[in-house]
């Protein structure tokens, strides 16, 4: 409202959250068409609010119009129009004279409709929702379980394959209980999984893993050699899923390249141009928690640097792309989802996103991308990884080098040079204190990640920065780590007063810069007199450089051996500003 008063218009500010809105002048139309809103806010994600008495289309003072209906009048009334009736919590405020009314909508239990028709939120309007879509909302709230309900299909009738399949995960299973499954009977091997009844007949969850079906594709995998290029290969997986799950995570395994990375302890090792844990996860999830009743496949396109996942539905109700992070875990397919765990094709409740977002970042990539509309996607981009970045995180505790909060702090210091709980906010998914907590546990002396700056340092909430050894491992990958002239020239000059000269290979270690670079700051130091040469050597490594004429005599160089402290001093005349 006051960006309004100070000239934007209300239709620009509306969210999926957020709705301005003129009242009518009658109470019942205002009535209903307030409690078409606030039902639309009600089936959406989150809730949302609705501010009666704005003309969203005008600006500044003479969009606040105000509501002359009574406000718990207008609660009682859309708590009769909505079915179910749904309760909003009503407040008031006044702008520019004018008294506006403010309802706050919670997110319902159930799938609300006005007069027989339910809309949910998409974007900054009011969509009418299917009947799967309003099935699928009602499933997702009472917490119900697709994959759990019974088929009539019995387990003689699983795929041999499948079956086969599975067992191999299983022995090949870290976990000393799970590698015992791979020895039970069949159907003892299927009870353990949770995709049988008491019955004996197999869950939706144990017909879609282990038996074949229709003939429609479950999975559609492409390669193209490169993002925008034809696909150089596209393969159409169907009934049994688990065949089609471990083949699609195969297909994108067998297509990442390597690269050798040298860890500080000396340690050699390849780390992958996509890791193949975010990716294993991409695909786990779509297939775990996507909505099985509709007919489109998961779709897989996967280049060298690339995956991008779709999965047909939106996120499970209540979980958003803003707090998919944060938000306890929700599966939509419980049972499916438990027997793709115990065959250790995805991770454990609630860890698998923060695995992708971790596993990404560490690696010196992009996190994951996700959106969601009638699908979510999950974009994972990688390509060479950093290797400056892969050998800090390797120095790292592990307890920080595997905490997902940590890693995202440094990912956003890369190419921001201060950071504040705040701005941090909606990067973590949490409250501002939350944030505070973790950026002063990564500014301890164990940690040595970030420092808080010298004029914050006595706030409640400070602004952190990387600590300067951290920069100096992490090189060039961070780009804003341009040093100024001044500070250039106040290393070399106290290097210089330290050892009595320098070199081409020392100016490169102490500023980490490359020969090149190197030659030119000193070129530049000895045309200004800072520095003259010291050596019969006119090119290469052996070249020293000692105090010029405009060294800072305050900083005296101490002599090299041979010559005493006094002698070296003599020979630095003032400058003629008297340094």
């Amino acid at each position: 409202m006051d960006e309004i008063a100070g000239g934007s218009r209300g239709a620009d500010l509306e969210s999926a959250h957020l709705e301005f809105k003129r009242a009518k002048e009658s109470f019942d139309d205002t009535a209903r068409d307030l409690a078409e809103a606030v039902a639309c806010f009600g089936n959406s994600p989150g809730g949302g609010t609705v501010v009666v008495g704005i003309d969203e289309k005008a600006r500044g003072q003479q969009a606040f119009l105000g509501c002359p209906h009574d406000g718990q009048a207008l609660r009682r009334r859309i708590w009769e129009l909505t079915n179910p009736s749904l309760t909003v919590i009503t407040d008031t405020t006044n702008r520019g004279g004018a008294d506006l009314l403010v309802l706050v909508v919670p997110e319902g239990l159930e799938v609300h409709a006005v007069s027989g028709r339910a809309h949910h939120r998409v974007g900054t309007s009011c969509e009418p929702m299917s009947a799967s879509e309003q099935a699928r909302l009602v499933d997702d709230r009472r917490g119900a379980d697709w994959s759990a309900d019974a088929t009539a299909r019995l387990a003689s009738e699983v795929s041999p394959l499948a079956l086969a399949a599975a067992r191999q995960l299983l022995r090949a299973n870290p976990d000393q209980q799970r590698r015992t499954y791979g020895e039970l009977s069949d159907a003892d091997l299927l009870r353990a999984l949770g995709v049988v009844s008491s019955t004996g007949e197999l869950l939706r969850a144990g017909e879609l893993l282990f038996c074949h079906g229709d003939h429609r594709d479950l999975i559609v995998y492409q390669f193209r050699r490169t993002a925008g290029g034809e696909p150089a290969d596209v393969q159409r997986l169907g009934t049994p899923l688990l065949l089609a799950l471990q083949r699609s995570i195969e297909l994108v395994a067998a297509r990442i390249e390597r690269t050798l990375i040298l860890l500080p302890s000396g340690q050699q090792v390849e780390l992958p141009d996509l890791p193949e844990g975010p990716t294993r996860e991409a695909i786990a999830n779509a297939v775990a928690h996507r909505d099985w009743r509709l007919p489109d496949p998961i779709s897989i396109e996967h280049s060298p640097t690339r995956l991008v996942v779709d999965s047909p539905g939106p996120l499970v109700a209540g979980v958003t792309v803003d707090n998919i992070l944060a938000h306890p875990s929700k599966p939509r397919n419980r049972t499916l989802i438990e027997a793709i765990r115990k065959l250790g094709l995805a991770e454990q409740a609630g860890v698998g996103i923060d695995r992708m977002y971790r596993d990404m970042i560490r690696t010196g990539h992009q996190p994951p991308q996700i959106t969601e509309s009638d699908y979510v996607r999950v974009t994972l981009t990688g390509g060479a990884p950093n290797r400056n970045v892969a050998r800090y995180v390797a120095r790292l505790p592990p307890a920080i080098a595997e905490d997902v909060d940590a890693m995202l702090v440094l990912f956003t210091l890369l190419t921001q040079r201060t950071v504040t709980a705040v701005q941090l906010k909606t990067v973590l998914q949490k409250g501002a204190e939350e944030v505070e907590a973790v950026l002063s546990g990564l500014a301890t002396d164990e940690v040595a990640m970030l420092e808080p700056t010298r004029q914050s340092v006595r706030r409640h909430m400070a602004t952190y920065r990387l600590r300067e050894q951290a920069l100096r491992e992490l090189g060039t990958a961070v780009p804003y780590r341009r040093r100024t002239s001044d500070e250039i020239d106040r290393k070399i000059v106290a290097t210089v007063s330290e050892l009595g000269q320098i070199t081409n290979g020392v100016v490169q270690a102490l500023l980490d810069v490359k020969v090149e670079r190197a030659s030119r700051i000193l070129a530049d130091l000895v045309d200004r007199a800072i520095l003259v040469k010291t050596s019969s050597h006119e090119r290469g490594p052996r070249v020293t450089y000692g105090p010029g004429p405009r060294f800072p005599a305050r900083r005296a160089a101490k002599a090299p051996r041979g010559r005493s402290r006094e002698d070296g001093a003599s020979r630095l005349p003032l400058g003629e500003d008297g340094t």
